[in-house]
């Protein structure tokens, strides 16, 4: 008896046949290596002399992984690595874009830079209690989030950088510490919550989690209303994660109360990742509800400059006055999204990259203040300038650079953030930017004024052999960090390019969407969701 003939399964049209070059398994790695190296710091954790050998080496590779990843998408385009073998939509896809890629390896330059600084920082106590396992398995976070193509997976990550932050902000369980820490957790909870709300509300509307898919979905749907309403969502949700004005509360109310080299990469690394999901998701899932609201988005980036800035002035801890700029911040970043067009995209890459780097080196610089002068107090600090001189001249570069002033990297994505705002009629906005560079330049000179420039009280002891440590490590993590802001400023030709090169990709979502099913699918699942709309 003849049995049925089965009918053949094309496994083209799920899986990827081809093994992945070996170039694109960079895109994976710095998650690999994170984590291996976070369990293999956990099983030394009662060494704590071979343990931050073994961070160390840990962040030296995932620096090298997002510094591979970055050169290879710069040469040869957008990454896939799609997990499992499974063809997107059906499986999780890690995408390295130019965006992501560039946030990776500054992620990976501040992670490496912070990790130095805890080397005198951290104590044996903190070792013991996994000081080093959750800065590595917060920066795998920071790097994945960057990277996914999923937006379930976005959420996934991060839960995985806030519960790496919640384990380094308690860490010493001071009074004050467990008092920031509830705040910062009740908020981003709230946040998350209201992120896997939306996350919902896509999958129920489109029926998939693959970001170019929603990509494509969205743009062939007419029914306006239940897009713009998820793009709501996840504005709200990421503006709370970023520290965008109403929703800021929280950063200064908890950011100065862990190590300085703590503050360092929350404030270098965690609200980015809100600007960056923020940038992906109103620009490359759903565009033209990015139009419906950058009228929004453009006063909460113009409040959150002003009052960030005018809370910088107000403050007397150095910590609390960072955390305000950290805040101001944002609202540059922010205006480039609102504005929308390539200039002020441009801006914004530009400068969330140099914020990563300069609010780093900021929070490391008061770390060492306040070692050497004994206090972070505005009105107890002062004699720096005749006992470290070579600081006080990284204090002037680092002010310079935050404030936009040449010839440092803050200068230049803020020029093209006033001219994108000038060519679109929003002098406001422009003003905005201006003003609050006004104010964050006076809030920093006074900063430099009263810790360096004035003398020292009476019976201060200034730059003493208990800070000796803390200031050793810290003038070399500092030269290099400044190192990158001066080049930046002064030779800003490569950085410009790839500025205008995230830029062109944000702006062109279908290339994205090309990048991840390839053109002749991309075209066969553009035909396709245009029937099934009809």
């Amino acid at each position: 008896m003849a049995t049925a003939e089965k009918p053949k399964i094309n496994l083209e049209d799920a899986f990827v046949m081809e093994a992945p070059a070996l170039a694109d398994w960079l895109i994976v790695a710095p998650l690999v290596v994170g984590f291996i190296f976070a369990a293999l710091c956990l099983m030394t954790r009662k060494n704590t002399k071979l343990q931050p050998l073994i961070a160390m080496s840990g962040l030296v590779l995932i620096l090298a992984c997002v510094a591979g990843l970055f050169l290879h998408v710069l040469f040869n385009g957008t990454v896939i690595m799609a997990m499992g073998r499974w063809l997107p939509p059906f499986g999780i896809a890690f995408v390295a874009d130019m965006l992501g890629a560039t946030l990776a390896l500054v992620a990976g330059i501040v992670g490496l830079a912070t990790g130095i600084y805890a080397l005198r920082e951290a104590d044996d106590t903190e070792r013991r209690y996994g000081f080093y396992p959750f800065l590595l398995m917060m920066l795998a976070g920071v790097i994945c989030a960057f990277l996914t193509g999923d937006i379930f997976n976005l959420y996934v990550w991060f839960e995985v950088l806030l519960l790496g932050s919640f384990g380094l902000l308690v860490l010493g369980s001071r009074r004050e510490q467990l008092d920031g820490a509830t705040k910062y957790a009740f908020l981003n909870l709230v946040a998350t919550t209201l992120f896997l709300i939306a996350v919902a509300y896509v999958y129920g509307l489109f029926g998939t989690l693959n970001m170019a898919d929603i990509a494509r979905k969205a743009a062939a749907m007419e029914d306006v209303g239940p897009r713009l309403t998820i793009a709501a969502l996840f504005f709200f949700a990421f503006a709370m994660k970023a520290a965008a004005f109403p929703l800021n509360f929280w950063l200064p109310a908890s950011y100065h109360t862990p190590r300085l080299a703590v503050g360092a990469v929350f404030a270098g690394l965690l609200t980015k990742v809100g600007v960056y999901a923020l940038l992906r998701v109103l620009l490359t899932l759903f565009p033209t509800d990015r139009d419906d609201l950058a009228i929004s988005i453009a006063v909460v980036a113009a409040a959150s400059m002003l009052l960030g800035a005018l809370g910088a002035l107000a403050q007397t801890d150095m910590r609390r006055l960072l955390g305000y700029l950290v805040i101001s911040g944002i609202g540059i970043m922010l205006a480039g999204l609102a504005l929308g067009s390539a200039t002020g995209l441009s801006g914004t890459a530009f400068y969330t990259a140099h914020s990563m780097v300069v609010m780093t080196a900021l929070y490391l610089m008061v770390g060492v203040i306040g070692a050497a002068g004994g206090t972070f107090d505005l009105n107890r600090a002062g004699g720096l300038y005749k006992a470290m001189p070579w600081l006080s001249v990284i204090a002037l570069i680092l002010a310079f650079s935050a404030s936009g002033l040449p010839p440092f990297s803050g200068l230049w994505p803020k020029i093209y953030l006033v001219k994108a705002s000038i060519d679109v009629g929003a002098w406001w906005l422009a003003g905005a930017i201006l003003v609050s560079g006004f104010l964050t330049t006076i809030a920093l000179v006074r900063l430099f004024a009263y810790a360096f420039w004035r003398p020292a009280r009476e019976g201060a002891s200034v730059g003493d052999a208990a800070a000796r440590p803390i200031i050793a490590i810290g003038y070399p993590v500092l030269a290099g960090l400044c190192a990158l802001t001066v080049i930046a400023g002064v030779y800003p030709e490569p950085f410009i390019q790839v500025a205008d090169r995230i830029a062109v990709e944000l702006m062109n979502p279908a290339g994205y969407v090309e990048a991840v099913y390839g053109p002749a699918q991309a075209a066969d699942a553009a035909v396709s969701t245009g029937e099934t709309t009809q």
